[in-house]
Formats: structure tokens, C-alpha cells, sequence
């Protein structure tokens, strides 16, 4: 990249929390014009790479530049929800003073306030529309708002600024489909240097470029997610083949190894047989001796360092092959009859007054979908028996598990296996431990505390805690499952859905992942619960 269009550079990056946990020891990172997406593993440190960016963290050691200005997105927003629209767009100062002009008063500092954003008000109407926004009054308070029409609107905030540089940190997590389309064009439309992460694979099918956070250091590769992933799989055959090479060579070089001490074995018998004999004189039998052992040990040292380097070579190759496993598991008691009844909704009117009524069958693979607010967390917990309906009556007639987004399932304080004994007291430990290892908690990690694992992990450990419980669910209900999953993790949760043999019910907005598992009906939520055809 020229050196002229870089408006992002990291010179030897360091970073590491105040417990001594390193993040990024030394990394070189240069990002011009164009649209990047960042992804890595859970942990792999992308938000922490963003946040110093965005100057909200200071590197240990090295040196971060960012020509231009910069708008930051963080992943977990938090605001003042009492404050005005207008406020959080920083629109306010100015519509103040223009409101004051019009109205007749000429004071100067009007006039300084305003500067050249005469059509401050247009620009901002203008976008709001393009992001869906239109019909909100720039005089509401923040706090009367959803959550996907705050993410979009401290988007606004950001685009009315004109950044050079915008980082975004999976900014499709909290939005339905229409606000996810709308960022997907906002993201397509802007000319400066954008940098964002996500899972989201319909974002990622619109950047110029994947940075590809791995062990401390990016790899670059042109083109949208899709040639990114055709490139790994090439990438990743051509390491699985340096991989047998490597092992056997290691095996060739044992087999000599072993072959040469056969072959010095025999000598020094030879030797002892020509020394009983006394064939030769003593000083010379001691000569050739000496002679033999120094031979044999350069022989030999030249067998183990050949094969130290086969090992060595073997240990490169297999760190250029990821360990990207999935879950593999067998779920036989979480079996459904195909006509068997699992679920009924008579008449149910939720608190926020959406009306439902539904029956649900046999091993039906339901997504419930409608726009951020429609109710659809408030439905699932009206399910699971955390809300009371306004109205109407729930019935479930198999077991339930329920995974919410807030992920509080699990206690912090207990280990991995300690979590899934609780929901599981009859099961054998040992079993727990034999299952946990197919959900990737293996040797010692299911002993690891709950409150020290990452995103996915802890994502991971739910859902393995839910699958195992006794008795095992008959209907399991997942709300924004894919939220805070890399794409590694989405992976796994669909390859774990996949041996799931009971009743699901997922509320999403990533139809990528709904396809995924297998959806066989589809609901949308507004005023009413309505079937719909496959989106």
C-alpha cells in the first residue's frame, strides 16, 4: 500500500491489561482507503485493536497514527437516555443558534456558532432518511428509542461529522433486517477509510478487503468474506499436505536413525570378536577403536540432527494448519415424535400488547423474526415462563430450554463441568466430562472458571449446559444466538444445532444462519404472530 494513502499505521504495537495479559506484541498494521473487514477468533483482541485506534486505550509500546478523523462505534453502547436527539447527533449547539437567527436575534456568536452549516437540519433529515430514521423529531429524548434505532442513530452521529476514518464494532448485533440492510448501504457509500468488525456475512460480502486477526498479527486478503474463505481453503489444503510431508519425513528419518544404531551395534560386535582374537596388536586395536566411536558418534549426530530438523519442520507446518474443530455431538433424548404436540399459544396478548397464537408440532425448526421492539425477547421469555402473558395461556408440553441474550445462565464463580452438573445433578462426572470434550472443553479446561472464559467460550459452555441438562429439552429456544459470535463460533453453534433432534425456536436476524440450520417455518412478529414464507 502507498505510503501517501496510508491514513491508518501501527509501528510495533504493544499492548497488554494491567494484569499482564498480552494482546499485541509488536504489530505492523497500515490501512488506507477502501473498506476493511477485521475478524479473528473470540479474544483475538479485534475490539482491542479498534479501541486503540480510536485512542480510547494508549499502546504499552510502539506507536499508533491516524490521519483524519475519526468515528468510533464501540460494541456495547452506552448513552444518557435522557438527553435529545439532536444532542447525541451534536447538532445541537448549531440548531440552537439557528433557531435563534431566524427568530430575529443577530448576536455575532450565532453567527461563530453556525460557521458554514446553514443546512445543518437538511443534512441531518436527509440522512436519518437513508438509515430509516426519518420519523424521529429531533426534540424526543434518546431514551424513548430502541435498541437498533439507537446503533443506527449513533451511526448518524458519526456520518454527520464526515470522518476520514470509521470504525465499527459489529455494528449489526442489535438491528432487525430493514436496519440491517440500511447499514449494509451506509457501510457500501462510504469513501473514507473504514475498518469494521463483524460476523455479519452480508456486511462482509461488501468490503474491499478481510484483515484476518490471528495470534497477535494480520494476514490481508483482497476481495469480500467469500474470497477470503476460498483463499483459506486453498491455503489451508496446501498446509495439510506440507503437514504429511513433514510427518514422514520424521518417520523416514526415525527409520535411518534407527537403522544406523543397527548398523554400529553390528560393528561393535565385530570389533569385540576381532579384540578376543587379538588379531591385531593392542595399540592398534585401541586405535581403530577410538576411531570407530568417533565415526559412529559423528554418524549418529547426523541422523539426530536430521531428524531434530524433520521435527522442526513438522512443528512449522502444523502451526500453519488452524484447529478450527467442530462440535460433534449425539443428542438421542432430545427426540421428537413428528406429530407430537410441544408447544401452544390460545390467545396470548403480551405487555406490550403483540397478540400470538401458535401450535407447534414434532421437531419443527421455527424462526421467529420482526423489526427491533416487535416484542420477540418478550415473547420467548412469556414462553419460558419469565413474564406473565397480559393474556391468553401458554402451554409447553415437553421440556424447555431457554438460552436469552443476556447469557446469564451460568454461574461465574463455578467451573465449566460444575455449571452442567448443576442442570444435570444425576449424570455421571466423568460422562460430563467425556460430552464436555465434544463441545471443545478438553484436558483441563472444563475446571476453568466461567467468569475467565471469552465471548464464545462462554457462549459455547451455555449451550453445552442447556444440551445436557436432565431431562433432556424436547424444544430449546435461542435468542440472538449469532450476537458477540465470531465466525468460527457461528460454525460450531451450527454444526451443534445440526445434531439437535427436538423442537427449535430462534429469534434472529441473521438469515445466513438460519439457513444454516435448517428452518422449516418461519414467524414474523408485529401487532400479530404471522407465518410467512421463507425469507
Amino acid at each position: 500500500m502507498p505510503v501517501s494513502a496510508t491514513q491508518i499505521a501501527c509501528t510495533r504495537l504493544s499492548f497488554a491489561w494491567p494484569d499482564g495479559s498480552v494482546v499485541f506484541d509488536g504489530l505492523d498494521l497500515a490501512l488506507g482507503p477502501g473498506r476493511t473487514g477485521l475478524i479473528g477468533l473470540n479474544g483475538s483482541g479485534k475490539s482491542t485493536l479498534l479501541r486503540l485506534l480510536a485512542g480510547e486505550l494508549r499502546p504499552t509500546a510502539g506507536s499508533v497514527r491516524v490521519a483524519g478523523e475519526v468515528g468510533y462505534l464501540p460494541q456495547n453502547l452506552t448513552l444518557d437516555t435522557t438527553q435529545r436527539v439532536d444532542r447525541m447527533l451534536g447538532i445541537d449547539a448549531v440548531r440552537a443558534a439557528l433557531h435563534a437567527i431566524e427568530a430575529g436575534d443577530p448576536a455575532e456568536e450565532h453567527f461563530a456558532t453556525v460557521g458554514e452549516d446553514w443546512d445543518v437540519e437538511e443534512r441531518t433529515h436527509a440522512l436519518l432518511d437513508q438509515l430509516g430514521l426519518g420519523h424521529i423529531d429531533l426534540d424526543r429524548t434518546v431514551g424513548r428509542l430502541s435498541g437498533g434505532e439507537t446503533v443506527l442513530l449513533s451511526l448518524a452521529a458519526l456520518l454527520l461529522r464526515r470522518p476520514g476514518v470509521l470504525l465499527l464494532d459489529e455494528p449489526t448485533n442489535n438491528l432487525d433486517l430493514r436496519a440491517r440492510e440500511r447499514l449494509h448501504a451506509a457501510v457500501a457509500a462510504f469513501g473514507g477509510v473504514l475498518l469494521v468488525v463483524s460476523h455479519d456475512r452480508e456486511l462482509l460480502e461488501r468490503v474491499d478487503h478481510i484483515a484476518d486477526l490471528r495470534d497477535g498479527r494480520v494476514t490481508w486478503y483482497g476481495g469480500t468474506l467469500s474470497r477470503y474463505e476460498e483463499a483459506l481453503a486453498v491455503e489451508q489444503e496446501a498446509a495439510e499436505r506440507l503437514v504429511r510431508a513433514a510427518e514422514a519425513e520424521v518417520r523416514r528419518q526415525k527409520r535411518e536413525l534407527i537403522e544406523a544404531h543397527d548398523k554400529l551395534a553390528g560393528r561393535s560386535r565385530n570389533a569385540r570378536k576381532a579384540f578376543e582374537n587379538k588379531r591385531d596388536s593392542r595399540a592398534a586395536m585401541r586405535m581403530k577403536k577410538r576411531t570407530s566411536q568417533e565415526s559412529a558418534g559423528k554418524l549418529l549426530g547426523l541422523h539426530q540432527e536430521r531428524l531434530a530438523e524433520a521435527r522442526e519442520r513438522l512443528e512449522t507446518a502444523e502451526s500453519a494448519v488452524r484447529d478450527d474443530d467442530e462440535i460433534r455431538v449425539d443428542l438421542p433424548h432430545t427426540a421428537v415424535p413428528a406429530r407430537r404436540r410441544v408447544l401452544s399459544l390460545d390467545g396470548v396478548r403480551m405487555r406490550q400488547g403483540s397478540r400470538a397464537t401458535l401450535e407447534v408440532l414434532g421437531p419443527e425448526r421455527i424462526a421467529l423474526v420482526g423489526r427491533n421492539g416487535a416484542g420477540k425477547s418478550t415473547l420467548l421469555d412469556t414462553i419460558a415462563g419469565e413474564l406473565a402473558p397480559a393474556a391468553g395461556t401458554v402451554a409447553v408440553h415437553v421440556p424447555l430450554r431457554y438460552l436469552p441474550q443476556r447469557l446469564d445462565l451460568l454461574d461465574a464463580e463455578l467451573s465449566v463441568a460444575e455449571n452442567v452438573r448443576r442442570l444435570a445433578p444425576g449424570a455421571d462426572p466423568q460422562h460430563i466430562r467425556a460430552q464436555l470434550a465434544r463441545f471443545l472443553f478438553r484436558k483441563n479446561r472444563p475446571d476453568q472458571r466461567v467468569g475467565t472464559l471469552s465471548g464464545g467460550e462462554r457462549f459455547r459452555a451455555s449451550l453445552a449446559a442447556l444440551l445436557l441438562a436432565e431431562p433432556a429439552p424436547q424444544l430449546l429456544m435461542l435468542d440472538e444466538p449469532t450476537n458477540n459470535l465470531d465466525l468460527a463460533s457461528v460454525r460450531r453453534l451450527t454444526s451443534a444445532l445440526g445434531a439437535y433432534r427436538g423442537a427449535l425456536l430462534v429469534a434472529s436476524h441473521d438469515l445466513p444462519f438460519l439457513h444454516g440450520i435448517g428452518v422449516t417455518r418461519w414467524l414474523h412478529l408485529a401487532e400479530e404472530l404471522t407465518e410467512i414464507d421463507p425469507l
